[in-house]
């Protein structure tokens, strides 16, 4: 089953913009802005939305939820319910902390790994959507607390090799979406796209 929802995790409000947890919304906003997407407002869905056509009978919405974090599963849910969208044609795009930075990771079934959104959309949408894991790992320091670290900007150094891996995610995000989670997983967890 193909994907036709994508949607990136993160927290509204300018306070969280280069937040770890708001790398999922890096990599959507990216991916739109090199395919010409435009996001609008969907207070219905409690999200921001863009619209791509990917061929005759494809559609696929890309989704940022307003709803912050850990209440992003009942706005993915609620525009895939809408839209007849199964679990399994939809993508999520987030910050993880168990990968290191920079790296990608394509996975579909595990837990939450204490991620807020994921366990959100597992409550919410339920298991067999597809992952594409952005690493900001490892937590440093290490006695830091979580939630400090995850909401806490990017330094300097981490922003810059950020921008510099933004094409790979996009790379990753049009993989995913072109071949499916199982062709994803062999090219991206090997190794990390040049």
């Amino acid at each position: 089953m193909s994907i036709s929802l994508v949607a990136g995790l993160g927290n509204p409000g300018r306070e969280y913009e280069l937040s770890r947890h708001n790398l999922g919304w890096v990599a959507v906003d990216a991916y739109a802005a090199k395919h010409g997407l435009t996001w609008r407002n969907a207070p219905d869905f409690e999200s921001m939305v863009a619209r791509q056509e990917l061929g005759p009978g494809r559609t696929l919405w890309l989704v940022k939820p307003q709803t912050y974090m850990n209440e992003s599963g009942r706005a993915v849910a609620a525009l895939a319910r809408y839209h007849r969208i199964a679990p399994e044609a939809v993508a999520a795009v987030y910050d993880d902390l168990t990968i290191d930075i920079g790296l990608v990771k394509v996975s579909v079934l595990g837990s939450d790994a204490g991620h807020n959104g994921v366990a959100s959309l597992l409550e919410h949408l339920g298991e067999g959507f597809a992952r594409l894991r952005l690493g900001v790992g490892p937590k440093a320091p290490p006695e830091m607390d979580l939630k400090d670290f995850v909401l806490a900007r990017f330094t300097q150094e981490q922003l810059n090799l950020i921008q510099q891996k933004t094409t790979t995610y996009v790379q990753g995000l049009e993989l995913l979406l072109a071949s499916g989670p199982d062709r994803a997983m062999n090219q991206l967890n090997r190794r990390d796209i040049p």
